[in-house]
């Protein structure tokens, strides 16, 4: 279920339970130490975590990853996505901090920056793209849509070479740098969507600029903490500084630009669906990611889905 609400949980197994199943909604799987770090309701120990899936007949451990039952069909390739994480994120950790100092100092709108999706899970490989979370100012959403998009076709003509799957895969350039999710600061206070998922989703990324903007986010949003306290505690390691670098003054964004954004963009995103359109898996992909996104997805309002 997306979007569940807020509610006591009444056991560590269940925990365990319900924290193995955000991750198997999105495709990944976590060995029971990082588990035990990131588990709903605040971190336990290994042992408890190891406990829980002895415990549970819904939970197994396959390929040193604690996993639901059901998602042991596919063990191997959730598993084989770990380990090239391992090789493949250095080099694309560091190719986002770059992208996303140029694109702070291009877009001054943009106040917090967070890397999300596999990147910031654990299950990247070299055929995805990164994934990024932003809040911007208000009546900016569409304009931000369109710099990151633009500025990663830039990009990504310079590594045309990267491996490409269904998703990724672009008539010019490969899919590099995209926007997940565009929060615009007054939905941020509050947030419409304080659910678990929700509260997931900003527990697994990791803000690599405006930490501070994204700290009041979580400060305002309460119920957020009470599904992962660990949102409290956010590690600064790669927060970007820009001040080495002069940012565009905000004045030559003037408002009207994101009715003109909205145009431009969507008629993007309907174009890449439309090519997409042979691919059900792809497409399905992108369905639940929007799903899991709502009501913050751009472009539902014209029938997007």
């Amino acid at each position: 279920m997306i979007g569940q609400s807020p509610a006591q949980v009444p056991s560590t197994s269940e925990r365990v339970r319900r924290t193995v199943a955000l991750l198997s909604r999105r495709g990944f799987a976590l060995g029971p130490d990082r588990l035990a770090a990131l588990c709903l309701g605040g971190a336990i120990s290994e042992k408890d975590v190891r406990w829980a899936v002895a415990a549970s007949p819904e939970l197994t451990i396959e390929h040193g990853l604690v996993l639901t039952r059901s998602d042991s069909g596919r063990a191997g390739a959730i598993a084989s996505r770990a380990a090239a994480h391992d090789s493949d994120a250095p080099r694309y950790l560091a190719m986002t901090l770059r992208f996303v100092h140029t694109l702070v100092s291009f877009a001054p709108f943009i106040r917090s920056v967070s890397i999300a999706g596999s990147l910031a899970s654990g299950g990247f490989r070299a055929s995805d793209d990164v994934d990024l979370n932003l809040i911007v100012d208000d009546g900016r959403r569409h304009v931000a849509y369109v710099a990151v998009n633009v500025l990663g076709l830039v990009h990504a003509l310079g590594h045309r070479s990267k491996p490409v799957d269904d998703l990724t895969r672009r008539p010019l350039a490969p899919r590099l740098m995209t926007a997940n999710l565009i929060l615009e600061r007054s939905q941020c206070h509050p947030l419409l969507r304080q659910d678990e998922d929700m509260a997931f989703e900003m527990a697994m990324s990791q803000p690599v600029f405006g930490l501070d903007v994204f700290d009041e986010v979580v400060q305002d949003n309460p119920a957020l903490l009470e599904h992962f306290p660990q949102l409290d505690y956010r590690s600064t390691a790669m927060v970007i500084d820009p001040g080495s670098r002069p940012r565009i003054p905000a004045w030559i964004f003037p408002s009207f630009l994101d009715g003109v954004a909205r145009r431009v963009g969507g008629a993007a995103w309907h174009y890449m669906q439309w090519t997409r359109r042979g691919k059900p898996e792809a497409l399905a992909r992108v369905a639940y990611v929007r799903a899991t996104m709502r009501p913050y997805s751009l472009f539902d309002e014209q029938g997007a889905d």
